[in-house]
């Protein structure tokens, strides 16, 4: 029996699938540790911009990173499209500072918009006798994993302080999703973490063993937010976590979300307009997400010119001048 001959119709419509299939583009958003904030907020952003890949043929897909450091060594490489990392180190990426000055200035990177507030926050056991950052000196503290947004921004304000790694009795570099057993398993006495509230990895902490945020306000700090645009003072209200009811004192950053001026400009385009056309479910996502407010996401802690993909769509939408 010989086989039914395909309508010019179904031959047109197989070669446009087949077209649509090989057009079709893929993009990673490198993020942190699945029990931070940023891993989520990517997977957020993926999953709005996923909705429409019929449309716009763009596979979004998320992967849990180092952190900020990371994530823009790897749009530095061509290794990820997009980013999550803090304002500070955009800032220092794009102007060759701090952690980046032996690479020199990233001038291709770019941003998109801004996402949540980071403070940097400091949980330490209850039983330890900290009831102050200086309260650290001595301790055992874990400071983050290298590569990671929360050890740079320790480091800086650990020059702030004058002080070195000896300052400490034990340093430990365990990685964000690590830290809050070892604080419960007795092994460390303070974790400090630049993330968004609320936070997986300090309601573990503060769930699971007896531990207080720690207020980081004091003159060095106070000094260090005035000389540099990218952090502001910050608030952690009390009662978000058990075993702190009083709000929490201490400095903060902005997370944004960035790439390269070499992804195109469709791409980060259609990205943009997922997130902002559908922003009442973007907040919905994650409760940091909760208070996004379109005026601060395309202009807050954006150090690096914005990408003319995410530009277009700000013009188109009104949000620009």
């Amino acid at each position: 029996m010989n086989k039914p001959l395909l309508s010019g119709l179904a031959v047109a419509a197989l070669m446009a699938a087949g077209s649509a299939q090989a057009e079709q583009t893929f993009i990673s958003i490198g993020t942190g540790g699945v029990t931070g904030v940023y891993y989520p907020a990517g997977g957020a952003i993926c999953r709005l911009a996923n909705r429409d890949r019929a449309e716009h043929g763009i596979r979004c897909g998320v992967e849990s990173t180092g952190g900020s450091i990371f994530n823009i060594n790897a749009l530095r490489s061509g290794e990820l499209e997009f980013g999550v990392a803090q304002s500070d180190w955009q800032f220092h990426a794009y102007n060759g500072t701090s952690r980046f000055e032996d690479d020199g200035p990233f001038e291709e990177l770019r941003a998109v918009f801004s996402l949540h507030p980071e403070p940097f926050t400091v949980v330490a056991r209850a039983d330890a006798g900290i009831t102050s950052f200086e309260d650290l000196a001595g301790k055992r503290v874990n400071i983050g994993n290298p590569g990671s947004g929360q050890r740079g921004t320790m480091e800086v304000v650990m020059e702030v302080m004058g002080w070195d790694m000896d300052t400490f009795s034990v340093v430990s570099e365990l990685q964000a999703g690590e830290q809050a057993q070892a604080l419960c398993d007795n092994n460390i006495d303070a974790m400090v973490y630049t993330v968004g509230h609320p936070s997986g990895a300090i309601q573990e902490a503060t769930t699971a063993c007896d531990t207080v945020l720690v207020n980081v306000d004091n003159d060095a700090v106070r000094a260090l937010v005035e000389e540099r645009d990218y952090y502001r003072m910050a608030t952690i209200p009390g009662g978000m976590y058990r075993g702190t009811d009083e709000d929490v004192t201490t400095f903060g950053v902005g997370a944004t979300f960035v790439t390269s001026a070499n992804v195109p400009e469709e791409v980060v385009y259609q990205v943009t307009r997922a997130i902002f056309e559908n922003l009442d479910t973007f907040r919905g996502l994650h409760p940091a997400l909760g208070t996004l407010d379109p005026a601060e996401m395309v202009a807050d802690g954006l150090s690096a010119p914005l990408h003319e993909g995410a530009a277009r769509y700000f013009s188109e939408a009104g949000l620009m001048d």
